[in-house]
């Protein structure tokens, strides 16, 4: 139902910064909550920060005042700032994305993700 395509990570040194977009692709659907989750080597998937739709971001505390989501809903993109990138944000990230569809009388909803993006941060 939602096709999400990500872009924008890569390599880069410690403090630096980095910007992941997320753009959501579907027909007569309705974006909900959009996220971010992240997987380190051997770690568990992991959620980053979220945004519903409308409203106020939510961050996990180790990005806290670092990273920054936000969306921009004419063009359905969902976006993370990482600013003061450290070598623990090593990781691939993944977009989520809750949506609804369906008549108002059987209304439906679903999850999708995206491909992820690897992002590296050398020390």
């Amino acid at each position: 139902q939602v096709q999400l395509m990500e872009s924008g990570g890569g390599l880069v040194k410690a403090g630096e910064s980095l910007r992941l977009s997320c753009q959501a692709f579907g027909r007569r659907v309705s974006l909900d909550t959009m996220a971010w989750y992240r997987q380190g080597p051997g770690e568990q998937r992991e959620l980053v920060a979220s945004i519903s739709s409308p409203g106020s971001p939510n961050y996990a505390d180790s990005v806290k005042g670092r990273f920054t989501i936000f969306r921009d809903y004419a063009s359905n993109t969902l976006y993370l700032q990482m600013n003061s990138l450290k070598p623990e944000d090593t990781a691939v990230y993944y977009c989520n994305a809750h949506f609804s569809y369906g008549p108002i009388e059987d209304p439906r909803s679903g999850s999708s993700w995206g491909q992820g993006t690897q992002v590296t941060v050398s020390s």
